[in-house]
């Protein structure tokens, strides 16, 4: 089974490029040009077990927000590539992560209806180079480009960094249930017969 995708979006703003292998072994190589937002992907792909590649050019002279955004768009379209006709996976996940004082659920559904649902704290304004604002449309561009229905919610905690580490450390493990195959599986988990 060859589970990879890959991506590129050029516009005037940005180029992104993404590759991802959901059978990998967690290895990420990625260069977005915000230090934080690698760091945030490179735990996504070390607790979801994906091999993950991204690499962006952004005007970030102006600020973060069209690299964040098409970051989220180019990985949720190389997602989807990957996951292809979706056969014989396990479809949802839902993870709790704590990290120190913060905990977060992530519940998700690659259902084909794209839905974001989050529910955070106030989070201070930045963390390092990271404008916490952005944090919302990296994860709309990624769900509606993935095709997948994703609720976040800090249940309690106060260091913004901790709570959005372990919202991505969440995402990580809540894909890697979902997108598991099922034992001598082949169908489509639906009763519609497909997931679009």
């Amino acid at each position: 089974m060859n589970r990879k995708g890959s991506e590129k979006r050029t516009t005037k703003e940005t180029c992104v490029t993404v590759a991802i292998d959901l059978d990998g072994s967690g290895t990420a190589e990625c260069k977005t040009g915000i230090g934080f937002l690698d760091h945030m992907l490179t735990l996504f792909s070390a607790h979801g077990g994906f091999d993950l590649q991204v690499e962006a050019k952004g005007d970030l002279e102006v600020d973060g927000h069209h690299t964040v955004e098409d970051v989220g768009i180019v990985l949720g379209k190389a997602l989807s590539q990957a996951l292809g006709d979706k056969k014989g996976i396990q479809r949802y996940g839902t993870i709790f992560i704590p990290m120190d004082e913060s905990l977060v659920m992530v519940s998700l559904d690659i259902s084909g209806r794209p839905y974001l649902h989050m529910e955070f704290p106030a989070l201070a304004p930045m963390v390092g180079d990271f404008d916490t604002q952005l944090l919302e449309e990296f994860f709309r561009a990624f769900t509606v480009h993935s095709g997948i229905t994703l609720h976040i919610r800090v249940l309690y905690g106060r260091n913004t960094h901790h709570m959005i580490e372990a919202a991505f450390k969440a995402l990580g493990r809540s894909l890697r249930q979902a997108v598991n195959i099922m034992h001598n599986s082949s169908h489509i988990p639906s009763t519609k017969g497909l997931i679009d």
